[in-house]
């Protein structure tokens, strides 16, 4: 359901065993609720403040969708932060931030996004055909759903960035292209972003994990120790990447240096074989008598064709060429 300020409110409300699935009409609504609002504005947030008593610097916080991974503790509920990351159609190109912001009660849930995404669409499904076992456990149950299926979005990029990685370098062994190294640095600064927004995260879910907070039971708890299992895993993946992406940097660098030392090695070679060649046309090019000879000529043209020859020979000889 669309607000007038143009944000889309969707909201379940669990009692009594039974699920009821609207928009602000149930604000109202007794039980468990969760509230999801999308493209928030601030008439809507200031009327769910209004009935939920939520923090104004947590309002503030909602009306700009840039902040870093966080938990913050207000009279009556907690404010969470949450983030991921994910690329169209599971490549490694596009790169965008996912961002979430939680108000988490004893009796409600809201989760605050700019747009649409598949985290929030897991969650709904999975209470929409289970909801004594999902949102009739409390809305912190519903906080994991929404935490684990936001986690997992970053395993897909990461998969895409390490198979780039792969071919990159065997594509960097067979032709080396200044295009591989702009695009090692691409990724490069795609894994950084990522490793600055994950890291935080971590000790974030860490706190959920270890019931630091009241208002998240110690069977909820359990299940957020999965969740902060995956985000070890995906920072482990993140590490594994960047020692992937020195490899490739480190391949790329080295290939290039051996091909212009063998440039500069068959150029060497060159100029040594014209040198005494050039000698030889210079000393006998003289404007001398004696130089001037028919046999003289004869003895420059053997000279100028056995030479070469005979160094060809010696460079193979040597292993130079």
């Amino acid at each position: 359901m669309e607000t007038g300020g143009g944000a889309r409110i969707s909201i379940w409300a669990y009692a009594d065993g039974r699920l009821r699935a609207g928009g602000a009409e149930l604000l109202e609504a007794p039980g468990i609720k969760w509230i999801d609002l999308t493209g928030p504005d601030e008439p809507t947030l200031r009327v769910l403040a209004h009935r939920f008593g939520l923090h104004t610097l947590a309002l503030e916080d909602c009306l700009h969708l840039d902040q870093r991974p966080k938990l913050e503790e207000y009279p009556g509920h907690h404010f969470i932060v949450l983030q991921s990351f994910s690329t169209p159609a599971d490549k490694a190109r596009g790169l965008s931030l996912v961002e979430m912001h939680f108000f988490l009660g004893s009796e409600f849930l809201i989760t605050v996004h700019a747009g649409p995404t598949s985290a929030v669409d897991q969650a709904k499904r999975r209470v929409e055909e289970d909801a004594p076992g999902t949102i009739g456990r409390g809305p912190d149950f519903v906080l994991y759903l929404v935490a684990d299926a936001l986690v997992d979005l970053n395993f897909p990029p990461l998969d895409a960035i390490a198979e780039e990685l792969e071919e990159l370098e065997t594509r960097v062994f067979r032709l080396p292209d200044q295009r591989q190294l702009q695009r090692a640095f691409d990724l490069k600064r795609d894994l950084v972003v990522m490793r600055r927004v994950l890291s935080p995260q971590r000790d974030v879910v860490a706190l959920l994990a270890k019931r630091a907070l009241p208002i998240v039971s110690e069977r909820t708890a359990l299940y957020f120790r999965d969740v902060y299992d995956h985000l070890v895993r995906v920072y482990e993946q993140i590490e594994s990447a960047r020692d992937l992406l020195s490899n490739v940097m480190d391949a790329y660098l080295s290939v290039v240096a051996n091909r212009t030392n063998d440039i500069s090695k068959q150029l060497t070679i060159f100029a040594t074989i014209f040198l005494p060649l050039s000698f030889i046309t210079g000393f006998f090019g003289q404007n001398f008598d004696v130089l001037s000879g028919k046999s003289f000529f004869v003895l420059m043209l053997a000279l100028t064709g056995l030479l070469p020859a005979g160094m060809l020979y010696w460079f193979r000889w040597r292993k130079w060429l």
